[in-house]
């Protein structure tokens, strides 16, 4: 009985290699880059303090998820709530302003109305914040 051994054919080039080797460099890349920019000095982001009470006093701006104002409970419009902050300020240049904010509140609302309580000439203003519930 004569047997023929099978042909012998050249194995089929494998790219799972090159594959392994791509990850590896996208992966040494992704670990050596810089991925935001760095400011070409030093910067201290705030820290936030917890546990600790706030002062008395001061006057409280609250700011609903659809942008509404209220002062100190009151619901008012930006001018009046601007104007009434003002008088408060010129009565008390030390007043603490409160900013309650709803968490999902426009960026876009809050930044602008912190900018002009500062040119009223508010020293402190203090972001409220909560923890998420465990």
């Amino acid at each position: 009985m004569k047997l023929s051994r099978p042909v012998r054919r050249t194995p089929p080039e494998t790219i799972i290699a090159l594959i392994d080797v791509v990850f590896f460099l996208l992966v040494f890349f992704m670990l050596i880059g810089r991925m935001d920019a760095t400011a070409p000095f030093e910067v201290r982001p705030a820290t936030a303090i917890t546990g600790s009470d706030m002062p008395a006093g001061g006057a409280t701006l609250s700011i609903g998820i659809t942008g509404t104002l209220a002062l100190d409970g009151t619901e008012k419009d930006a001018p009046a709530l601007l104007d009434a902050l003002s008088a408060q300020l010129e009565a008390d240049p030390e007043l603490l302003v409160r900013i309650n904010a709803h968490r999902d509140a426009v960026m876009a609302d809050l930044l602008p109305l912190v900018a002009e309580i500062e040119a009223l000439g508010a020293r402190d203003i203090v972001l409220v914040v909560t923890p998420e519930s465990p």
